[in-house]
């Protein structure tokens, strides 16, 4: 009864903030987080006609979802008159899928979590399976359609000790919302007790679908200019970085300078609005910055990478990187991303959004844990020194991603036979 109340009053509270919801959306997209042109997607109206056929719907959070399921999106696709919709809410995911999308699939922005918009999202779409990545629960969202009998399943689900926590809270809550699901993949053991222990029954370890996507792109011609612009210099590597991190990554930089003058480091934020300010945060230190299409001279001592979708091309020409949001409580970005191109990997103490792909790949290395600037320049050190121990760190780091491969094949199993049920 009283997870009930929950959802009704959820809903309630929602739908009280309908008429606000166009005006907050404008203002995001002031600020570059919508897209103006499409804003009427967020809100539930359709941007594209529905096919005819058969229409599973993928809802991810952001890139590294989006990303995440695009092999399982080719294998679901090798079905006659199939199509797939996918959803997310940034727009940088939806200029990815715009590129990345294989022909039967298209992308839509995701509505707002608010009873109108969900209502005309699937009075228009009617999708035959919803399909939610990762850790994506939206209780109006999932409430309408289970109304709808629309089968549902949460697909490389993961759920963190912090989620686990707060939902633990409110536990008849996310009972309720969990048993919607009429099917839960969890990524790993720790995610599938932690799921069952809040109340959502057919679960089943998939595996990491991350583990299974293609290795990264990189433009050949931008990548011929960057190796030539950097030559023979040693490269420190700082991919994906979140604020707190460069005031760690920086002296790091200066202790390897007395040894390798000639160090270039690169840095990428995870967030490329922040290039400014990391090139303020160089202070003295000689930065230039990507977006601004500038490549790094033989003055530059930082170059600020601060660009999307390029981390492909960095990877490449780095025989080993720092894995961002790791020195910081945020849970570690996607390692298996460098291990598959054959980069080293060394991170911060925080990586349990990979928990299962960090222990994997450190595991394989015999190293690769780092908490101070000492830690970093001390590793980093060893690597450059010794560029035949770096490329075997590489070649370890690629086995042990290969080695978490097979969650596409299982999670493709389970959804088959759900929509098999769900058609009959």
């Amino acid at each position: 009864m009283a997870s009930s109340f929950a959802l009704l009053a959820y809903r309630c509270a929602t739908a009280a903030l309908t008429p606000v919801v166009p005006l907050a959306l404008k203002s995001r997209a002031s600020r570059g987080k919508e897209d103006l042109s499409r804003i009427r997607e967020r809100l539930g109206y359709a941007g594209k006609t529905r096919p005819d056929g058969t229409l599973i719907w993928i809802h991810g959070a952001s890139v590294g979802e989006c990303i995440s399921v695009l092999p399982l999106i080719g294998e679901l696709l090798k079905t006659e008159a199939r199509h797939v919709l996918v959803t997310s809410g940034t727009v940088t995911s939806a200029e990815l899928m715009s590129e990345r999308l294989p022909a039967g699939a298209f992308h839509q922005y995701g509505p707002v979590d608010i009873p109108p918009a969900i209502r005309r999202f699937l009075d228009h779409w009617r999708p035959d399976a919803g399909l939610f990545v990762d850790s994506e629960i939206w209780p109006n969202m999932i409430s309408a359609a289970r109304k709808r009998d629309i089968p549902l399943a949460l697909i490389n689900g993961r759920m963190s000790a912090a989620s686990f926590a707060r939902w633990r809270r409110v536990q008849k809550t996310a009972s309720a919302l969990l048993r919607k699901y009429d099917l839960c993949l969890a990524q790993d053991l720790e995610t599938a007790e932690r799921l069952s222990a809040l109340g959502a029954t057919k679960v089943q370890v998939s595996g990491n679908l991350k583990a299974d996507a293609p290795p990264l792109a990189a433009d050949p011609e931008k990548l011929l200019q960057l190796k030539e612009a950097i030559g023979g210099r040693p490269v420190l590597l700082a991919a994906s970085t979140h604020p707190g991190e460069v005031e760690t990554l920086l002296p790091a930089h200066d202790k390897l300078r007395r040894t390798y003058p000639r160090l270039l480091t690169i840095i990428a934020p995870r967030h490329p609005e922040r290039g400014g300010d990391l090139a303020m945060l160089c202070g003295g230190r000689r930065s230039v910055q990507r977006s601004d299409g500038a490549l790094p001279g033989n003055d530059t001592d930082v170059y600020v990478a601060d660009t999307l979708g390029e981390l492909g091309l960095l990877y490449r020409v780095a025989p080993f990187a720092f894995i961002g949001g790791s020195l910081v409580p945020h849970g570690g970005q996607n390692p298996l991303e460098p291990a598959r191109l054959g980069c080293a990997v060394m991170a911060g103490p925080h990586t349990h959004n990979f928990r299962s792909a960090y222990e994997a790949i450190f595991a394989a290395q015999g190293e690769g844990l780092v908490t101070t600037s000492t830690d970093i320049a001390t590793l980093a050190q060893k690597w450059m020194e010794d560029p035949a121990a770096a490329s075997a760190m590489g070649q370890a780091a690629a086995h042990a991603a290969e080695s978490l491969s097979g969650a596409t094949e299982r999670t493709l199993a389970s959804i088959e036979s759900l929509l098999a049920h769900a058609l009959a």
